[in-house]
C-alpha cells in the first residue's frame, strides 16, 4: 500500500464512498485519509457513575440511557433541547443550545449511549452541556484497541454509511496494513526531543494502546507540523536578508533633521526611537528592508511612518544630479478613501513649512486631477504619494520609488501588495504596519518571514480609554452622561452592526438609532453627522469633515470608522450591539476616542443575556486597554482562523498543532529552525529538508514524500 494510492481501492470504501470522502473532506488517497486525524477518543476502561460526580469541573464518560426529551423556546429563533439521562446510579440532565434537529434524529430512548462532558450543578441538579455523545454498540462491539477514534463527519457522509464509526473501521484496516515510512525529521533533532518516530506517531494517532502512547503521537505530529512551518519562513526571510538587494539610502539629511527638530507635535517615546533605528539600520544596509511595524492604537505609527519617508526623501536617486526631482519618492497605501485622506491630512499638517511635495490619489478624483498627479509623479515632482488601491493601477509611474508604506496591510492581497514592489528598480524598502496587535504565537509563525518592531507605549498625556459594559435599563444614564459630555464641549460616537433592520437579526441597527438619538438629542441644539458604507465617497468625506470641524455634536456609523478617523475632540464611543463584535474590532472602535488630552470613555451596550464567550469578551474589553492582552484573548476565545486580516496564512491549515494552545512547541521549533539555519544555511547536511524546501512548499512533508 502506498500513499498515493487511490482511496476507492481501499476495503469498506469503494467508487461510491470514494467520491463521498472527495466531495465532503478532500480525502482521495491513502495518504489523505492517514492525514485525517481523530478529534478525540473513547477509553474504554475508564467509566463514572453519576452517584459519584464530583464538583470540580472534571471531564468524565458515562454509560446510560436517555428519556424524556424537551424542546424549549428560548426567544426568536432559538431553542433549548433538554434530555434526562440515567445511568442507573442516578439521573442528569442533557443540554443543546444549537445543533437540536441533528440531536433529536440522533438519540433513541432505550438505547445505551456513552457520553462525555464536564457536569456543572444547575437548580440543584447535575447538568451537562453539549456532551459528545456515541452509541455504546459502537464502543463496545469488540474491537481489539482500548482506544476508539472519533471523527468529525458530515450529514451526507452519514447519508452515505460513512459516520465515525465507518471511518474507524477503514482507518483500522489502513493502520494494521500501513507500510514503513521514511523519516521526515532529522535524527538527532527527534532523538534530543525524544519523540516518536513517524512510523509510530501515525499509527498511534488513529490507534493509541495507551494515553501516554497518544500524547506522545500528538506531540511528534505537532512538532513535525509546526517545525516545518517555521522552516518555510524562516528560510525565506534567510534568502531575502542575503541575496534581496534594496537601494541604499544612508544619508540622514536636514528634510529629516528639521523636521525632528522643529515639528514634531510631541516628544518621541522611547519605543518610536527605537523602531526609528531599526528602520534606519534597514534603509542603509544595502538589502531591501521588509520590516512589520505593529503597535497599538493611538501609539504614533503614523509619526514613525512619515520619519521613515523623510529618511528616504532625504536621499537623492543618483549622483548625477541636485535637482529638486532626483530626490527618493515614498509612497503610503491605505485601504480606504477615509484612511488615506486622513493620512494625507495629517502628513500635510505635519510637513507644512517643509519643502517636501506630498499629493493624494484616490479613485474619486476627477480625471483630470488624477492625470495631472501620475504625470508630477513620473517626473518626480512629488516626494511622498498617499493613496488607496489607485497607487497600483497599472498607468502610475513613480521616477525613483524607495520605500513603500502599507497600512492595515492585513487588509491587501500579497497581489497586490506585489504590484507596488514592481514599481521600482531595484525593489523599494517595504514598511507594513498594523493598529492590530498580533499575539506572540502568530508573530513567531505567520510573520517569521519579515523583521517586526513594536511601538509599545502611548505618547505622553494620553489617559487610558476608561470602559463600562451598560445593558438596555440604564440607557437614560448612559443618554445623560452624554449629554454632559457634549455640553461641555465634547463629540461622541455612536457605533451600530448595520445600516438598515433585518427581521432575522435582533440587533440594533442605524436607521432607527439615528430616530432614537434625535429624540433624545434635538436638533438644532444636537447636530448629528451620519457615516456608513452606502454612502459615496464624497458624502462620507463631507460627514465626516463636518464633524472634524465640530460642525456637529453626534457621529452615527457603522464599523467604517474603524480605522484612521482622528477627531481628538471626541470623548465618548458608545458600541450598540457589542456582544456581535470581537475583540479585535471592539478594540479599534474604541481607539476612535482617546486621542486628545481630556479623558475619554467607551460604552458597551449589550442585551441583559450574553453567551459565555460574549460575557467574557465584554470583560477583556473593561479590564484592559493594553491590545497585546486583547490579542492574546481573542485568540484564546476565536482561534487563528477568524483573527482579521489572517485568513491569508498558511498558519490556518494546520492540521494537529494549535497556535493557542501549543505556545512552548511554536517557541520550541522557532528556536530549533533558527539555530539550524545558523549553522548550515544552505541544509547541506539534510537532504530531506533540502527536498522539502525545494517539492514541498507549505505542506506536510509526509503527505509528499512516501
Amino acid at each position: 500500500m502506498l500513499l498515493t494510492d487511490d482511496i476507492s481501492y481501499m476495503k469498506g470504501v469503494g467508487p461510491q464512498r470514494a467520491k463521498i470522502l472527495a466531495a465532503e473532506l478532500d480525502i482521495r488517497t491513502v495518504g489523505d485519509l492517514l492525514l485525517y486525524f481523530p478529534f478525540r477518543h473513547i477509553d474504554r476502561s475508564v467509566r463514572s457513575t453519576i452517584a459519584g460526580l464530583q464538583d470540580d469541573n472534571t471531564l468524565v464518560v458515562l454509560k446510560g440511557v436517555v428519556s424524556n426529551m424537551q424542546t424549549v423556546t428560548t426567544g426568536k429563533f432559538r431553542e433549548r433541547l433538554t434530555v434526562d439521562f440515567n445511568d442507573g446510579t442516578g439521573s442528569l440532565q442533557l443540554v443543546w443550545f444549537a445543533g437540536t434537529k441533528w440531536v433529536r434524529e440522533k438519540l433513541k430512548p432505550g438505547v445505551e449511549y456513552l457520553i462525555m462532558g464536564r457536569p456543572t450543578r444547575y437548580n440543584m441538579q447535575w447538568q451537562i452541556s453539549h456532551p459528545e455523545i456515541e452509541a455504546y454498540s459502537y464502543v463496545d462491539e469488540g474491537s481489539r484497541h482500548p482506544f476508539l477514534p472519533v471523527y468529525n463527519t458530515t450529514e451526507k457522509m452519514k447519508q452515505h454509511g460513512l459516520g465515525t464509526r465507518a471511518l474507524a473501521r477503514i482507518t483500522e484496516t489502513l493502520v494494521d496494513q500501513l507500510p514503513t515510512l521514511s523519516e521526515t525529521l532529522p535524527d538527532p533533532l527527534r532523538l534530543n526531543f525524544r519523540l516518536l518516530s513517524r512510523n509510530e506517531a501515525l499509527k498511534a494517532i488513529h490507534y493509541p494502546d495507551s494515553q501516554a502512547q497518544l500524547d506522545a503521537a500528538r506531540t511528534r505530529l505537532k512538532f513535525e507540523e509546526l517545525f516545518f512551518l517555521q522552516l518555510d519562513y524562516q528560510y525565506a526571510h534567510q534568502q531575502r536578508v542575503t541575496a534581496s538587494m534594496g537601494r541604499p539610502l544612508p544619508h540622514v539629511g536636514p528634510l529629516f533633521n528639521t523636521f525632528y527638530k522643529e515639528h514634531i507635535p510631541f516628544p518621541l517615546t522611547d519605543a518610536q526611537k527605537r523602531v526609528l533605528r531599526e528602520i534606519h539600520a534597514d534603509l542603509r544596509s544595502g538589502r531591501q528592508m521588509n520590516r512589520l511595524v505593529q503597535g497599538d492604537v493611538g501609539s504614533g505609527k503614523t509619526l514613525v511612518a512619515l520619519m521613515s519617508m523623510l529618511l528616504a526623501v532625504d536621499n537623492p536617486a543618483t549622483t548625477e544630479s541636485d535637482a529638486a526631482n532626483n530626490r527618493c519618492q515614498a509612497c503610503l497605501m491605505a485601504p480606504t478613501e477615509i484612511l488615506a485622506t486622513q493620512h494625507f491630512q495629517t502628513l500635510s499638517r505635519m510637513l507644512e513649512g517643509l519643502p517636501v511635495r506630498i499629493e493624494l490619489l484616490t479613485g474619486s478624483l476627477r480625471p483630470a486631477a488624477k492625470k495631472s498627479i501620475k504625470q508630477q509623479l513620473a517626473d518626480g515632482e512629488i516626494n511622498i504619494l498617499v493613496g488607496t488601491h489607485a497607487l497600483i493601477e497599472d498607468d502610475v509611474h513613480f521616477k525613483n520609488l524607495a520605500l513603500v508604506v502599507i497600512d492595515e496591510q492585513h487588509r491587501f492581497g500579497v497581489e497586490q501588495r506585489a504590484k507596488l514592489w514592481r514599481k521600482a528598480t531595484p525593489p523599494p524598502h517595504i514598511l507594513v504596519m498594523t493598529a492590530t496587535p498580533i499575539p506572540r504565537t502568530l508573530a513567531m509563525t505567520l510573520y517569521g518571514d519579515l523583521d517586526c518592531s513594536v511601538i509599545d507605549q502611548l505618547p505622553p498625556g494620553r489617559h487610558p480609554v476608561r470602559t463600562y459594559h451598560r445593558t438596555e435599563p440604564r440607557r437614560p444614564l448612559v443618554f445623560s452622561f452624554l449629554k454632559q459630555q457634549i455640553d461641555a464641549g465634547r463629540q461622541v460616537y455612536f457605533v451600530y452592526p448595520l445600516i438598515h433592520d433585518n427581521p432575522k437579526l435582533d440587533l440594533r441597527d442605524l436607521e432607527d438609532g439615528l430616530e432614537m438619538i434625535q429624540s433624545y438629542f434635538p436638533r438644532p441644539q444636537y447636530q448629528t453627522s451620519m457615516v456608513h458604507g452606502q454612502l459615496t465617497a464624497e458624502e462620507k468625506a463631507f460627514e465626516m469633515q463636518r464633524f472634524k470641524e465640530g460642525k456637529t455634536h453626534i457621529m452615527v456609523a457603522t464599523t467604517v470608522i474603524e480605522v484612521g478617523v482622528d477627531v481628538p475632540n471626541a470623548t465618548v464611543i458608545v458600541i450598540e450591539n457589542a456582544e456581535r463584535f470581537g475583540l479585535s474590532q471592539l478594540h479599534q472602535l474604541r481607539g476612535r476616542v482617546g486621542r486628545g488630552a481630556e479623558q475619554s470613555y467607551c460604552i458597551l451596550m449589550t442585551k441583559d443575556e450574553l453567551s459565555p464567550n460574549s460575557r467574557e469578551r465584554i470583560r477583556t474589553m473593561c479590564s484592559t486597554t493594553d491590545g497585546f492582552q486583547i490579542a492574546e484573548a481573542d485568540l484564546r476565545l476565536r482561534g487563528p482562523g477568524d483573527i482579521q486580516g489572517l485568513q491569508q496564512s498558511g498558519v490556518l491549515d494546520l492540521r494537529i498543532a494549535s497556535i493557542v494552545d501549543d505556545e512552548p512547541l511554536v517557541k520550541a521549533t522557532r528556536d530549533v529552525v533558527h539555530d539550524l539555519l545558523a549553522e548550515d544555511p544552505t541544509l547541506s547536511r539534510y537532504p530531506l529538508l533540502q527536498q522539502y524546501i525545494a517539492h514541498s512548499k507549505n505542506k506536510m512533508l509526509w503527505s509528499k514524500i512516501s
